[in-house]
């Protein structure tokens, strides 16, 4: 058993494989991010038990369970696919970190965020034209309630990166490097964390 399928089976849950029935140029397929570079965020401090995390593009809930679990935060998962919404419900109900997770079917670019998120994750979930929709909401939702907010990009494209850097608000913060944890040395492997402060 790899660890992939470890750590689904230590979480009780079901969130390995591919799936992109559903793709478009827009919206991007579903992709667990791996367990390894999970650990990594989770090891890096910036959650604990009062943050709470927003997944956009959850998939079936991976990121959540295991940061919920790991660190004792809460996580809210948003999905648009109807299906994979119903596999990361059906995860739900019996994953250990249960009580600590939740989902919505919606698609992210009409989702406002709640005043209580304050962690942000992407793991190239959507196109760069959707990422702007997005991040009007994020800062919209800043305005209304100031708060430290940290958005970590996963597995960053170039058009991210390039439009990451001309949001005024936003102050890169750190980087995850993961490139160690496979084979080739690819650059994008990497978790960028922006701020808003």
């Amino acid at each position: 058993m790899d660890k992939e399928q470890r750590w689904d089976k230590l979480l009780k849950v079901n969130t390995v494989g591919r799936d992109d029935v559903k793709a478009d140029e827009y919206r991007y397929p579903y992709e667990p991010t791996p367990y390894c570079v999970l650990e990594r965020l989770a090891d890096s401090g910036l959650f604990c038990e009062r943050d709470v995390l927003l997944d956009y593009g959850c998939g079936k809930g991976r990121v959540g369970f295991f940061l919920s679990a790991q660190t004792g935060g809460r996580s809210l998962g948003i999905e648009y696919d109807e299906r994979i919404y119903k596999a990361a419900m059906e995860n739900r109900s019996k994953a250990l970190s249960a009580d600590r997770v939740d989902f919505l079917p919606v698609r992210a670019e009409q989702y406002e965020l709640p005043p209580m998120v304050n962690r942000c994750y992407f793991f190239n979930p959507f196109s760069v034209e959707l990422l702007h929709k997005v991040m009007a909401r994020i800062l919209t939702s800043y305005y209304e309630e100031p708060r430290e907010i940290f958005l970590f990009f996963y597995y960053p494209s170039d058009e991210y990166i390039s439009y990451l850097m001309t949001v005024e608000e936003l102050e890169f913060y750190d980087e995850i490097e993961c490139d160690d944890l496979f084979g080739g040395r690819d650059p994008r492997e990497r978790i960028l964390i922006f701020q808003l402060p």
